[in-house]
């Protein structure tokens, strides 16, 4: 009988997609839950071949960005939107519906 992937390795390879990676982040984002938003990154950077793959200024920036969520400091705005960026996803406003 085949082994059934892990929650987490089908997330993993789900996020690969920048669509479903996006969509995630969004989600995670209107939540406005700062301890799930530091585990939602981690999971689109390990799908996307992890933080090592990027420059030492965007790991300097995820690593600043990681440290304020742990300890549930506000985010500074332009450090979320540079990692966003070197994930290749950007961040969106929409009309809330009513």
């Amino acid at each position: 009988m085949p082994k059934s992937a892990s929650y987490h390795e089908g997330l993993i390879k789900h996020l690969q997609d920048p669509l479903e990676a996006a969509s995630y982040i969004e989600v995670v984002l209107e939540e406005g839950d700062y301890k799930m938003l530091g585990k939602a990154l981690k999971n689109v950077i390990e799908a996307q071949g992890g933080i090592d793959q990027f420059s030492a200024q965007v790991k300097q920036c995820y690593g600043q960005l990681d440290l304020m969520l742990s300890e549930q400091r506000q985010i500074e705005f332009y450090c979320l939107r540079k990692l966003l960026d070197a994930l290749g996803l950007q961040l969106a406003v929409t009309v809330k519906s009513v």
